[in-house]
């Protein structure tokens, strides 16, 4: 028993040093107004060996300390990724995953299913699009943002998430546990609308590695089908892989900035179109769930005028985070800089307002904000 103490001390004299160390870096110059602060630290971790009724591991304190430092931040898009959570991040970036196989949004400050995806474990459990998702793993969904949301749906193959559903016509919330398998769905549909005038449409679900050639060989193939005119989908696309929204936008505009990337500290970057591109008429349909990458392309449509954007004002979200890898496996995702639109606006908590607004019901059989991009090129298109 005294060899196992004095293990433990050794274990807590290394946790209290990285500690004091890592706040002194914090607190430079200011050590002696937070004197007191790291004396409070160093016996709260005292008092946990002497007084804590269960033996804690020194590592799940280290733990739980890098968690709180990043939580003070009060940012909602940095965060502490344990193991699980940033190997289920990279999947998502590389696009293959271990998931459900579900598309969600934002309604009414809960997640929304806006569908599920054919031969996946949504679909086979009878999730249904409308349906509500108010919780994952018990952990309250409200409010939450759908990037978080998708990391905590994905995980490795085999495992299981438990989602807490809300269905119109049913009195209460329930359960469905789901076991996740290997998804790899494509980002990017595309199609040449029936009986319109050679105009074509393409849905992006959302931005991985993959995600801008999906979208360059779509364009393709559908001008090999003479598109005229193209609607271009992004309503209720959480963002992701910056440099794939980069290259979309670059197919549309001839040159100048797609977006400038601001940090904090002078190392300022703007991402400028290559002189060559698609030359015809564009509608963008946006909604309160295009966020992120697809603020960036709705942004640098909207503000160099190369088509019409049509819908509701988008979700908000025009600040960039990094991902950086720590030991064991796990990451810290921090928010290192902001991004402005071509004409430097700063869309953060602001959101794109389109150049048409259209309100589109939930659930409504007739899609009133694609008939309205529609009705648009067929005036440009003739």
């Amino acid at each position: 028993m005294k060899r196992d103490s004095l293990a433990f001390w050794g274990k807590l004299t290394i946790v209290l040093a990285s500690i004091v160390f890592a706040i002194l870096l914090l607190v430079g110059g200011t050590l002696a107004v937070n004197y007191n602060g790291l004396g409070n630290l160093i016996k709260v971790v005292t008092l946990i060996k002497g007084q804590y009724l269960f033996e804690v591991a020194p590592e799940q304190m280290v733990e739980g300390a890098i968690k709180g430092v990043v939580e003070s931040l009060d940012d909602p898009y940095s965060t502490y990724l344990d193991t699980k959570t940033y190997s289920a991040l990279q999947e998502q970036i590389r696009g293959s995953f271990g998931g459900i196989g579900v598309l969600v949004g934002v309604k009414e400050h809960y997640l929304t299913v806006v569908k599920p995806f054919p031969n996946t474990p949504a679909a086979e459990k009878g999730i249904k699009a409308g349906d509500l998702i108010t919780a994952i793993d018990k952990k309250p969904a409200k409010d939450m943002d759908t990037e978080t949301a998708v990391n905590l749906m994905r995980g490795p193959v085999g495992s299981s998430v438990e989602l807490t559903i809300v269905r119109e016509g049913v009195k209460e919330p329930f359960p469905v546990q789901l076991t996740r398998k290997e998804i790899s769905v494509p980002t990017v549909e595309g199609k040449m609308l029936p009986d319109e005038n050679n105009i074509g449409y393409i849905v992006i679900s959302q931005f991985t590695e993959n995600t801008g050639d999906e979208v360059v060989k779509t364009l393709a193939e559908l001008r090999e089908q003479d598109m005229k005119g193209l609607v271009l989908d992004l309503r209720d696309n959480p963002g992701g892989e910056l440099n794939s929204a980069i290259k979309i936008v670059d197919q549309f505009l001839g040159e100048g900035p797609i977006v400038h990337i601001d940090f904090r500290i002078g190392r300022d970057h703007t991402f400028n179109a290559e002189p060559d591109k698609l030359n015809m008429p564009l509608v963008v349909l946006v909604n309160k769930g295009s966020a992120s990458a697809s603020e960036i392309l709705a942004g640098a449509i909207k503000d160099t005028k190369v088509g019409t954007l049509v819908g509701t004002k988008t979700f908000g979200k025009g600040i960039v985070q990094t991902v950086f890898p720590l030991e064991s496996g796990a990451g810290l995702k921090l928010t290192t800089a902001r991004y402005l639109t071509p004409n430097k606006n700063d869309i953060h908590k602001k959101g794109v307002t389109p150049d048409v607004v259209i309100e589109q019901e939930v659930d409504a059989e007739q899609d009133k904000q694609l008939e309205t991009a529609i009705n648009i090129l067929r005036e440009k298109i003739m």
